[in-house]
């Protein structure tokens, strides 16, 4: 997905800086007065709590608090709130999937070849023992405490919900601007105005061709998330993508991409993967059960819509 900004009629004062960030370059964009050294001090400000989030919920670091916690089994152990509620939302959207979205699929990912970070070039290996053999069903969480007990080794992976989650407490800080945007790859946030003034344009990427567009829609205060399978493949297997049906250890099949539009990064992040890995039946229902709306793309390259999307305009 991109942010496209349409010829102005009356240029407002904005200021944009990019880092790269979870594999992926962040662009975060401020709109407003107060000049460009306010504005480089929110993007700052922004920048540092999505770095929060990625050094706690990373897969790839053996410091960061998830990586903790998956050596912790059958240990009742207290983590930080961001790791606990992360997952408690990763549990509840796996139970309502029944599984297909599964966050114990880390050491499944690591087997595939999904575990290289993307700065150091460093490998992560886990000796866990049989990684099918784990289920969501085997995290026990203590909402009083703040504390989590993992019943069998396993490898957590996080990567649907932390892009998101960073997005959203970026979003958190550059409140009050007179509009923002935050661009994380498949992840975006818009709010208030573009810089003339109007909505903010998001181009649905055509997974097949990165140099078009599906289309545009024209949203404020909203997140669009997308999941594809053209997003990552494994060094191992060109022909195998990332997301996981967890109840088969294996790639999802028959879309090539879902993506989600609701009021905050992270919940739209989540259920764009789940629908993914639901496939082209389960998909769209699943996102309008989620109170939210979306499109999705068939291996067929059909596209599909909920009702409740909006106008997708034209390249």
């Amino acid at each position: 997905m991109t942010i496209h900004i349409p010829l102005p009629h009356r240029r407002r004062t904005s200021f944009a800086e990019s880092f790269l960030l979870m594999g992926t370059v962040v662009t975060i964009r401020v709109v407003g007065e107060g000049g460009a050294h306010r504005m480089r001090d929110a993007i700052d400000r922004a920048i540092q709590a999505m770095r929060s989030v990625e050094e706690t919920l990373t897969r790839f670091d053996e410091g960061s608090a998830l990586r903790r916690l998956s050596r912790s089994a059958g240990v009742l152990t207290s983590v930080p709130p961001m790791l606990f509620h992360a997952l408690k939302v990763a549990v509840e959207v796996a139970s309502m999937t029944d599984g297909a979205f599964d966050p114990t699929v880390g050491r499944r990912l690591e087997e595939l070849g999904f575990n290289r970070h993307y700065l150091t070039g460093d490998t992560v290996d886990s000796d866990f023992l049989d990684s099918q053999s784990v289920s969501f069903r085997d995290i026990t969480l203590v909402d009083e405490d703040l504390q989590v007990r993992l019943e069998k080794p396993m490898g957590l992976d996080l990567g649907a919900i932390a892009k998101g989650l960073a997005v959203d407490l970026a979003a958190r800080e550059l409140n009050g601007w007179e509009g923002f945007a935050i661009d994380a790859g498949g992840d975006i946030y818009v709010s208030g105005v573009d810089p003339h003034g109007g909505l903010w344009q998001v181009g649905i990427e055509n997974p097949l061709d990165a140099r078009s567009l599906l289309g545009r829609i024209k949203v404020t205060n909203k997140a669009v998330c997308t999941s594809g399978s053209y997003k990552r493949q494994s060094p191992k297997h060109p022909q195998i993508h990332h997301l996981l049906n967890a109840r088969t250890g294996e790639p999802a099949q028959g879309l090539i991409s879902c993506t989600v539009v609701g009021p905050q990064a992270m919940m739209a992040d989540v259920v764009a993967t789940a629908a993914f890995l639901l496939g082209p039946d389960r998909a769209l229902p699943f996102i309008e059960e989620m109170g939210l709306s979306g499109l999705c793309v068939t291996d067929e390259l059909e596209m599909r819509e909920t009702t409740g999307l909006g106008a997708i305009g034209d390249e």
